[in-house]
């Protein structure tokens, strides 16, 4: 099998921390994770209006599903379903991947179709598989609001009517807020000794010197390259999805997919594209041996796993948005096909 050249590796620290005693000797802040900010808003309005698109369920053709359907704020950005449920009840290709903290990945969708956040929340209100909407409909409907209408002349000050790109650029600055700082793996990182326990400290080395950080890094700890699923080991399932292949057309991106973030992992099982991986632990015994050939131990694995959960910052406080009323002209919802 053919294996490609990661330059991260050489980033990758292979020394051992030596145990003393009972405690953990020294585990070095080296700066391959950094630490999640808050998000600064510079556009208030903007923002609050993108929380109502996005909780406004009116942007698909039932009338049903919002983008919060599929990225729970209240269940770390997810839905904790293998895969996600659309419009009439069909079942979606792939897992759905955590919102939170999306605005650090390098592009998005599993397979990068979309280079940023504005581009990509157009994409589930035209999917006949997700919202079910076309853009022109979705716009149609949001025009006919008045309320709305009043709002977006508010956020971009001028007279034309709203169109796809006000929709989802206000979603996408909705988006750039939802971050999740001062996980205590953050607060240990800006020099909190006492922010994590000595398994966690153990479960970090672990992570590091087994290679995990060589795709795992950065603010996001992930989600800023494309890796090949199954880079030692085959990867078995009967997922559809052929990740980066269906975006480039190169035989040599089948399979690859971007790496996924491992902030608030705890929340956001089940795991990987398919969502075949039901526990953290499954996850990590999985990973280790497909992708670098390592058979963890019990211990190991706990380990890891505790370290994984000091990556869970602090959650986006959202007040709910009431929504401006449809009004007897507003194109109304269309029922399920039976």
């Amino acid at each position: 099998m053919r294996k490609s050249f990661n330059p991260l590796w050489a980033a990758v620290t292979v020394s051992l921390s030596i145990f003393a005693g009972s405690a953990m000797a020294d585990v070095k802040r080296d700066g391959i994770i950094k630490p999640v900010e808050p998000a600064v808003v510079e556009n208030p309005a903007k923002v609050a209006l993108g929380a109502q698109l996005w909780f406004d369920p009116r942007l698909s053709k039932s009338g049903f599903i919002s983008c919060n359907s599929c990225h729970n704020l209240s269940m770390g950005g997810s839905d904790n379903l293998k895969t996600s449920i659309g419009h009439n009840w069909q079942e979606g290709p792939i897992n759905s991947p955590t919102v939170l903290n999306s605005r650090f990945n390098i592009a998005q969708f599993w397979d990068g179709r979309a280079k940023d956040l504005k581009e990509q929340a157009g994409g589930p209100i035209a999917n006949p598989k997700e919202m079910a909407f076309t853009h022109d409909l979705a716009v149609e409907v949001i025009n006919a609001i008045p309320g709305y209408v009043t709002e977006f002349k508010a956020v971009y000050g001028d007279d034309r009517s709203i169109d796809i790109d006000h929709i989802t650029d206000a979603i996408a600055a909705f988006e750039e807020t939802l971050v999740t700082p001062n996980a205590r793996f953050d607060l240990w990182l800006k020099g909190d000794d006492n922010a994590l326990t000595e398994q966690e400290l153990a479960g970090y080395q672990l992570f590091k010197t087994s290679g995990c950080v060589a795709c795992h890094n950065g603010v996001n700890v992930g989600g800023s390259s494309f890796q090949k699923m199954g880079l030692l080991e085959e990867y078995v399932t009967d997922n559809p999805a052929q990740g980066r292949i269906e975006v480039t057309g190169k035989d040599a991106d089948r399979f690859l997919f971007k790496v996924p973030t491992l902030r608030n992992v705890e929340l956001t099982y089940p795991y990987f594209h398919d969502g075949e991986a039901a526990t953290l632990e499954e996850a990590v015994e999985i990973m280790g041996r497909l992708q670098l050939r390592r058979n963890y131990t019990p211990e190991e694995v706990s380990n890891i796993v505790a370290f994984l959960k000091t990556l869970t910052g602090e959650q986006p406080q959202i007040m709910m948005p009431i929504l401006p009323p449809s009004v007897n002209d507003t194109p109304k919802p269309q029922p399920f096909e039976k």
